[in-house]
């Protein structure tokens, strides 16, 4: 039974109600955000995942499957998850190419480059966590909350009176899928930067959100206390040789 299924079958409050009493089971606060998130996609099972449940699952057990990825989702956010290095290797043929195309970089400069380029992309994987949690620490007492672990499909952030929310760090970032979702429905669109120039929106999402609290330079000081307080949330591979430590 997948979860669009089982609320269907149980009808709205029903699933509302199961859903509370097991998020009471699994200890997470019902109150804080998750009732209204929750509460999206029981009455309207279109913005449901499509992909929580299995063959053998009655009503009770998907919602409790949804309800554990929403707590992973939360507690795996920036501030707290321990990030995995890259899982693959570097091919050696990347520093043929720039090598001979630059002669005099020496085996060290290559080598540096190498590992830059992984710690970037190391970087890249972790940049929308922190910016998702920014606008939840920030958002929460305009009545946004998060639906952590994409809990509620193409939709970032719900209101507590209804309004959806998809961000984006880039304006080219948004992939097709999330948006041939969002075609014909309230879902409210945001990205943080353009991709062409280096121009934030921030002004938009204030707007939107009806604050005057977010902005770049709240960002760049919220991930430098991030990495601060949790250096792990960037992984750093071991051989990097741009590591100090």
């Amino acid at each position: 039974m997948k979860l669009t299924d089982a609320i269907n079958n149980l009808g709205p409050d029903e699933a509302i109600r199961i859903a509370e009493d097991i998020a009471q089971e699994l200890d997470i606060d019902w109150n804080n955000g998750l009732c209204h998130v929750f509460t999206v996609i029981a009455n309207d099972i279109k913005r449901a995942p499509g992909n929580i449940g299995g063959e053998n699952d009655n009503e009770p057990a998907v919602i409790k499957k949804w309800l554990n990825k929403y707590k992973r989702g939360y507690e795996g956010r920036a501030s707290q998850r321990a990030s995995n290095p890259p899982g693959t290797v570097s091919d050696p043929i990347i520093e043929k190419i720039i090598g001979t195309r630059l002669p005099d970089l020496t085996d060290a400069d290559l080598n540096k480059i190498t590992h830059a380029h992984r710690l970037g992309m190391s970087a890249e994987n972790i940049l929308g966590l922190i910016l998702e949690e920014y606008l939840s620490d920030n958002l929460e007492a305009s009545g946004w909350h998060c639906a952590w672990g994409e809990t509620v499909k193409a939709v970032d952030f719900v209101n507590e009176d209804g309004r959806l929310l998809q961000i984006k760090n880039r304006s080219n970032s948004e992939n097709s899928s999330s948006s041939s979702v969002r075609v014909g429905t309230k879902i409210e669109k945001w990205y943080r930067i353009k991709a062409d120039r280096v121009e934030y929106m921030w002004g938009a999402l204030n707007n939107v959100c009806g604050t005057t609290c977010l902005s770049e330079e709240g960002f760049v000081q919220f991930v430098r206390d991030t990495l601060i307080s949790n250096p792990d949330c960037l992984a750093v591979e071991q051989e990097n040789s741009w590591d100090s430590n």
